[in-house]
């Protein structure tokens, strides 16, 4: 005997305790393929299910705008400072302060958007965050000084700083569990498409005075806003947070739309009914604050993983790479401004397309196989662009130093890249995931910055060649981390991640008699 899809619910099911899809076939009953195709193309549940998993598309790419407002300014500030120290005559302090400070100033949009995203919804914190970036890059385009063009920066800073930390956490929540990988990868590829967008920006608007060409550069970044805001006409609210506000009959419309079976939608609001503690007091006895700032075992656990994870994207000095491209190239030899902003589209395409592949094989590969793939990669890479520019080699040199960044940048992209704001957004509980997540966000800006601001100190001190091997050395320990720390979350709902935080014991309590429905054919003779 063998076990085939069916519409019918068999008595498995009900032995089970839930519904089933399952039926027994003979296998001597051979299906033909063309029968079986039709079947698919004219059954109302095949058109559902194609015009779902559109939706859920379509929901996570809107969601992902505000990643390219980051992207765009990471990359358009890399060539649009040789022209701003140029034209406002700054000095090098100022230079590392102008570049690094955007990642600094984000925090408080990182740590203002958790408590935002719980009053006013994971959708409107995203327009705000659009709004507040729209701002500061007005302030920047007409600044006449220093001094107004890092207001501009602490405006651009704080709806990043919203924007980054509620996207991941909006798409992880309205997701399926067999795809939450690859969507919530979205708002890194989109912050990668941003970088790309900054690099040709860069090379387009450098033949343009200096007084001008700047401005333009960052005045485009306001055009994805508009998009934002025609998006807020498309994707629902998250029906997590539609659940926190007791919305409970909107959160159940919303997962009928991004989920293909009813009988699933019902089981999940279930289970995010209860991992919200409805009906259940003693769960909101403590503030959410209090809670993380004195964790239980597993919660604590959670935060060193989410934390942890959001600090070694950044401390392995990817965003220095990215806005200090061009002098890295310079050191290895390149001289014009034109073959170095030249060279960062290079490592801009490299970002984007390798993104593309963390896309398509997170969810059939899993999180942690990626990653393991990801840091040793960029370990290697970080060595060799270090050896690079500490032994010159000429041509040879500036080739290597090309390549050995480029594939720093992709294998960032493979894995660490995305994987980070996938895994930040799964291991939470519900109740606790936006505050959290905003704090891991904080890290990440944290780190960000300091690696931006401190580099060009740093590599007067002990060259930039030394700077990459130090680099290279905080990767390796990110291998160690992602092995101890990291566990695979791949087909899992978010209710079910947080029993892999939980003491052996807890597990096996909580999980009690319930029988998978993986073990359903061993159960089953073939």
């Amino acid at each position: 005997m063998g076990l085939v899809v069916a519409e019918e619910n068999g008595n498995a099911g009900d032995y089970l305790g839930r519904k089933n899809k399952y039926r027994r076939m003979d296998i001597s009953e051979p299906a033909a393929d063309d029968d079986f195709d039709d079947v698919l193309n004219h059954h109302p549940g095949f058109d559902k299910g194609r015009n779902t998993r559109k939706f859920v598309f379509l929901c996570a790419v809107f969601a992902s705008l505000n990643s390219v407002l980051l992207g765009y300014d990471v990359g358009v500030m890399s060539g649009a400072i040789i022209f701003i120290q140029e034209d406002l005559k700054i000095s090098e302090v100022q230079q590392e302060v102008l570049v690094g400070c955007l990642s600094i100033l984000s925090l408080f949009g990182s740590l203002a958007g958790g408590r935002t995203s719980d009053l006013i919804g994971r959708k409107w914190t995203m327009a705000l965050a659009a709004v507040i970036f729209q701002a500061g890059v007005a302030v920047m385009t007409f600044a006449p000084s220093f001094h107004v063009l890092i207001t501009g920066r602490f405006l651009a800073g704080v709806g990043i700083g919203l924007g980054v930390m509620v996207a991941p956490v909006y798409i992880a929540e309205i997701s399926p569990s067999a795809n939450r990988g690859s969507l919530t990868s979205f708002p890194e590829i989109f912050i990668n498409i941003g970088i790309l967008l900054g690099y040709v920006s860069n090379y387009a608007f450098s033949g343009l005075p200096v007084h001008t060409n700047w401005r333009v550069m960052l005045a485009v970044g306001i055009l994805p806003s508009v998009f934002i805001g025609l998006a807020l006409f498309v994707i629902p609210e998250s029906p997590r947070w539609l659940v926190l506000q007791n919305r409970v009959e909107e959160a159940r419309a919303v997962l009928l739309k991004t989920n293909e079976d009813e009988d699933e939608v019902e089981e999940r609001l279930e289970e995010i009914q209860s991992a919200a503690g409805i009906g259940n007091t003693e769960k909101h006895d403590k503030p959410i604050w209090h809670e993380i700032m004195f964790p239980s075992p597993s919660l604590r656990r959670m935060l060193i993983t989410g934390i942890g994870i959001q600090c070694f994207q950044q401390i392995t000095g990817i965003d220095a790479t990215v806005y200090y491209s061009p002098e890295i190239f310079k050191t290895a030899g390149i001289k014009s401004n034109s073959n170095l902003l030249a060279a960062t589209v290079a490592v801009g395409v490299s970002k984007t397309a390798f993104i593309l592949v963390a896309m398509i094989l997170i969810d059939k590969i899993g999180r942690k196989p990626l990653l393991y793939v990801s840091t040793i990669g960029m370990t290697i890479c970080l060595f060799f662009v270090g050896a690079t520019l500490a032994f010159k080699e000429g041509g040879l040199g500036i080739a290597l130093a090309i390549f050995s960044v480029c594939g720093n940048v992709a294998f960032f992209s493979i894995g660490i890249g995305p994987i980070c704001w996938v895994i930040s957004s799964e291991i939470f509980p519900l109740r606790l995931r936006s505050q959290a997540v905003a704090l891991g966000a904080v890290g990440n800006r944290v780190c960000s910055g300091l690696v931006a601001m401190s580099f060009l100190s740093v590599s007067r001190m002990i060259s930039v060649g030394g700077t990459f091997f130090l680099f290279s050395v905080i990767s390796a320990l990110s291998v160690v981390f992602v092995h101890k720390l990291v566990p695979e979350t791949k087909g899992k709902s978010l209710e079910q991640i947080e029993l892999l935080f939980q003491d052996p014991q807890q597990q096996q309590q909580q999980r009690g008699s319930e029988v998978q429905m993986g073990d359903v054919e061993h159960l089953v003779p073939k």
